[in-house]
C-alpha cells in the first residue's frame, strides 16, 4: 500500500514532536550510583527466561529483572551491531551519519574524536569510564587502523579512560585483542596485516581448506581460517596476539572484574560489550553442550554466567547498593547467520524473538525490540514497565542523573526518560522512536503508542514511473503484536500522520529539543 506524502512544514510537526516528548525530571536529592551497561549481542526477547524462554534456564538475568525493572517495550535503535552502537554512545540516530553501517575490518573510527559520547558526559560528572569487549566501530584515523603501531582515534578519543576491545566482531578479522591504543601482546618481528584481497595464492581460506574446519560456514565466512573457524577478511600475522575464541568470555568478565575492584572507591561506568551470542558462537568447553539448543543456546548459557559474575563481584565489594545495572542487546535475533553451528537444526520449539515477527536486519519488531532490564537494589522498586525505553536515550538519562550539562549540538536523539528507567511513579518513557536497519536500504519502523509504521524502500530496479521511492505498511501493536495485518487502507490518515513525522525527524536533523 503506498500513500503519497504532503510537503511539510517543520516548524509546525517540531511543535508537535516536542509535545510528544516526555518531559521527566530525576529528583536532586538521589544519590548518583556507578553504572554498568551489560549489552548481549544478537539476544532476542524470547531468549532468556524471564521473558518467557523455556528451553532453556538464565538465572542470573532472571536474578536482575527479579530485582529490578523488566521493561516490555525496551529497544534498541537499528537491528544490527554497529549503528545501534554509534547510537547508544553518542545519542543519536545512526541513519544521520553515513559510515554506520556495518563496519569492515579495517574500518576507520566512525565516532569521531571530540564527539559528545555516554563516556565523555560521564567522565565530566568525575566517573572512570572503561569499555570491555566488541567494539566495531572501528579505529584510527580516515586511513583506517594501524595495526602494528597506535590505534587512535578510538575510545580513549571519546571519552574512555580505558578499553580492551574485540576491534571488530568475531566473525571479522582479525582476532586479536585491543589494549588502549595497541595490539596487546603484538609482536613487531611478526607484524599484523589486514586486508579484503587474499595476500597470496596460497592463503588458507574456508574455500580451498573446507575440510580442515571445525565449524563448517554456510554462506559468506570463508576466508582466513584462524582456530579452525574462517571469517569474513583476510589477515596474515601477529600470531603471539591471537586469542582462542572460546576464552572470549572468561576474558571480558576477568578484565571487567580487575576494573571494578580498582575503581571501586570512585564512582564509574563500564560498558560491558558481550559478544554473545553473536557468530562465529563458539563457548568455552565448560558450557559447550548445556542446552538442547546447540551451540546458540549454550552461548546463551555463557552469556548468563558473565552476568552472574559481575552481579557477584559487585556483591563481594558490597557495590550493589551503588551500582545501576542495565541489561540489553545491540538488536534481535538470528538463527543462520553465516555458519552451520546448529541453531536452526536444533531450535525445537524456541521462539528468539517472542511473540514478535522479523529479528536481526529487520525493522519489524523482532529486530529491535529486546531483553531491556534495569536494577539498582534499593531504589528502583522491582516490577514490570511497559514504558517505551530505548539505549539512545541512556546519554541524556544519566547526563540528567549526574547533573552534567547536555550541549544543545549532541546526542540529537536521546531524550531524559530516568524517571522511567528507574520506575518512578508516573513517569513516562517515550511517546515515539525511529527503528531502523542497517541503514543502507533505507528502511524504518516508526512506532507511536500501539501504531507500527513501516517505511520499505523500494528498489529503483522494482519502481514503475509513477511509484513512490517507499512503501507504507501500518499496524496495530494492541491487537496485532506480529505485524501480520497491514491496516493502513483502513486507516488513511493515522498511516498519512505517521509518515509525515518520521519525515520530519529524518530530514529536520534531530528529534529532541534543543532546550532538554
Amino acid at each position: 500500500m503506498t500513500h503519497p506524502r504532503p510537503p511539510i512544514s517543520l516548524c509546525g510537526l517540531l511543535a508537535l514532536l516536542v509535545a510528544l516528548l516526555p518531559a521527566v525530571a530525576f529528583p536532586a536529592e538521589t544519590r548518583t550510583p556507578n553504572v554498568i551497561v551489560i549489552m548481549a549481542d544478537d539476544l532476542g526477547y524470547g531468549d532468556v527466561s524471564c521473558y518467557g524462554a523455556t528451553a532453556l534456564e538464565t538465572p542470573n538475568i532472571d536474578r536482575l529483572a527479579r530485582e529490578g525493572l523488566r521493561f516490555t517495550s525496551g529497544y534498541c535503535s537499528a537491528s544490527t551491531c554497529t549503528p545501534t552502537r554509534y547510537s547508544f554512545l553518542t545519542g543519536t540516530y545512526a541513519f544521520r551519519q553515513e559510515g554506520t553501517g556495518i563496519a569492515p575490518p579495517n574500518s576507520p573510527a566512525i565516532i569521531k574524536q571530540g564527539t559528545e559520547t555516554i563516556a565523555s558526559l560521564l567522565k565530566r560528572a568525575g566517573y572512570s569510564t572503561a569499555v570491555i569487549g566488541k567494539w566495531h566501530l572501528g579505529l584510527g584515523g580516515p586511513d583506517g587502523p594501524d595495526w602494528n603501531g597506535q590505534l587512535k582515534p578510538g575510545p580513549l578519543e571519546i571519552g574512555f579512560d580505558r578499553c580492551y576491545l574485540l576491534p571488530t566482531t568475531n566473525d571479522r578479522v582479525p582476532q586479536v585483542y585491543v589494549e588502549n591504543h595497541r595490539v596487546k601482546n603484538l609482536d613487531p618481528a611478526d607484524p599484523l596485516w589486514v586486508g579484503m584481497k587474499k595476500p597470496s595464492p596460497d592463503h588458507p581460506t574456508g574455500l580451498t581448506h573446507r575440510d580442515t574446519l571445525k565449524m563448517d560456514w554456510s554462506h559468506g565466512h570463508n576466508s582466513t581460517i584462524h582456530n579452525g573457524i574462517s571469517r569474513i577478511g583476510f589477515y596474515t600475522g601477529g600470531h603471539a596476539a591471537r586469542f582462542r575464541d572460546e576464552d572470549l568470555a572468561d576474558e571480558w568478565v576477568r578484565q571487567s572484574n580487575e576494573w571494578i575492584e580498582a575503581h571501586k572507591d570512585e564512582p564509574f561506568f563500564l560498558f560491558f560489550s558481550s559478544h554473545d551470542i553473536h557468530v562465529p558462537r563458539m563457548p568455552h568447553e565448560r558450557f559447550q553442550g548445556a542446552t538442547t539448543l546447540g551451540y546458540r543456546g549454550d552461548a546463551i548459557i555463557q552469556l548468563d554466567w558473565c552476568v552472574g559474575e559481575l552481579l557477584d563481584t559487585l556483591d563481594r565489594l558490597d557495590l550493589a547498593d551503588d551500582t545501576l545495572v542495565v541489561f540489553c542487546s545491540d538488536n534481535g535475533p538470528v538463527l543462520d547467520d553465516g555458519y552451520k553451528d546448529g541453531a536452526v537444526e536444533m531450535l525445537g520449539d524456541h521462539t528468539p524473538a517472542g511473540p514478535f515477527s522479523g529479528g536481526k536486519y529487520t525493522v519489524r519488531e523482532g529486530g529491535t525490540r529486546t531483553p531491556f532490564i534495569t536494577r539498582w537494589t534499593g531504589t528502583i522498586e522491582p516490577g514490570v514497565s511497559d514504558e517505551i525505553v530505548c539505549t539512545i536515550d541512556l546519554a541524556a538519562s544519566l547526563a540528567a542523573m549526574t547533573g552534567v550539562d547536555l550541549p544543545e549540538d549532541a546526542c540529537l536523539d536521546s531524550f531524559n526518560v530516568l524517571a522511567a528507567l528507574l520506575g518512578k511513579e508516573g513517569a513516562k518513557g517515550r511517546e515515539h522512536l525511529v527503528q531502523q536497519d542497517n541503514g543502507k536500504r533505507g528502511n524504518f519502523g516508526f512506532r507511536v503508542g500501539d501504531w507500527k509504521l513501516q517505511r520499505t524502500a523500494v528498489p529503483k530496479k522494482r519502481r514503475g514511473p509513477r511509484d513512490p521511492e517507499s512503501s507504507l505498511a501500518l499496524y496495530n501493536l494492541a491487537e496485532d503484536i506480529d505485524e501480520s495485518e497491514n491496516v493502513a487502507e483502513e486507516n488513511p490518515e493515522v498511516t498519512q500522520r505517521l509518515a509525515t513525522m518520521l519525515d520530519a525527524i529524518i530530514e529536520t536533523g534531530r528529534s529532541r529539543p534543543a532546550d532538554r
